[in-house]
């Protein structure tokens, strides 16, 4: 019997070593495609680079796994990696293959903490098991987290900035100056609107018409204020519309579908109220009734 368990678990090891080397020779062999560093995807990586420690300790190590999994990837699947990515504001720089290189890298360290953690508390394999995907699946749960956060983020600050960019025209500055009034003035420039407006100006400056720079916004914050906005602003100057009157009906549109959706919120905040509010009444009968049985019981 033992001899047939050690035979069993050698096998075993056998088998993983293998699938291990397999892995390791195709992503080794795999043919390459050389990934871009220009353009908001470079800044970004370069300013995460200099102000996160962390992340510059691992960053080679998830650049070289992305490179090699830059040639098995197809390349609809890069695509929605890529959309996930420009959803979540180009998150760390990251590439598509460097996302996956990212997760990768987060997977090997939840085998290696699940190993540690398996010797101290004696499971060894089932830790192993359960950390390696838990880990690997952080880098999907950080970028949807920080996409959700930016399209918030745009949704509460579009209504006050189309105002100040209607003001801004209406004293006679043009499109692009108004745009560039609100990035001057803006407090925080990591603001994930400030950083879209940002990067209308540049891509008008290189070039671009307003309808292409207008609409890759609209591609990279898919909500309802920002296609609103967009494609109001394109009929504008297709038709020859004044586009300062058409922010100024945009703002006002924008501002009482907030209200609504204010008001909307707490409605449903008094129906979501009641299951707490129902726990905390029981616990509170609990502490009362308790005593008073315990002492029955005690008095028969």
């Amino acid at each position: 019997m033992n001899i047939d368990y050690v035979t069993y678990r050698s096998a075993v090891a056998g088998a993983a070593g293998l699938a291990v080397s397999l892995l390791a020779y195709g992503l080794v062999s795999a043919p390459t495609r050389v990934a871009s560093r220009l353009g908001m995807r470079g800044l970004k990586r370069r300013r995460a680079v200099e102000n996160n420690p962390a992340w510059a300790q691992i960053e080679p190590l998830v650049r070289w796994f992305g490179v090699r999994v830059s040639g098995i990837i197809s390349d609809d699947f890069r695509n929605s990696l890529d959309k996930q990515l420009a959803l979540a504001g180009d998150w760390l720089g990251l590439t598509p293959e460097e996302y996956i290189g990212l997760s990768i890298v987060a997977f090997l360290g939840g085998l290696l903490f699940g190993a540690v953690a398996g010797i101290i508390t004696g499971i060894g394999g089932l830790m192993v098991a359960i950390c390696g995907p838990l880990f690997a699946s952080f880098p999907y749960l950080l970028i949807s987290g920080e996409a959700q956060r930016r399209l918030k983020q745009v949704n509460r600050g579009l209504p006050f900035t189309i105002d100040l960019m209607a003001l801004a025209m209406s004293a006679g500055l043009d499109f692009p100056g108004a745009i560039r009034q609100v990035v001057e003035k803006s407090s925080d420039s990591t603001d994930a609107l400030v950083e879209e407006f940002t990067r209308i100006l540049q891509e008008l400056q290189l070039g671009r018409t307003r309808k292409q720079a207008l609409s890759d916004f609209m591609q990279r914050v898919p909500t309802d204020q920002v296609i609103e906005f967009v494609n109001a602003v394109i009929q504008a100057e297709e038709r020859g519309n004044p586009v300062a009157d058409v922010l100024q009906i945009q703002a006002g549109i924008a501002r009482m579908r907030r209200s609504v959706r204010a008001e909307e919120l707490a409605a449903k905040a008094g129906v979501a109220m009641v299951g707490p509010l129902f726990l905390l009444f029981g616990c509170i009968m609990l502490l009362v009734v308790a005593p008073m049985i315990l002492k029955l019981a005690a008095a028969e």
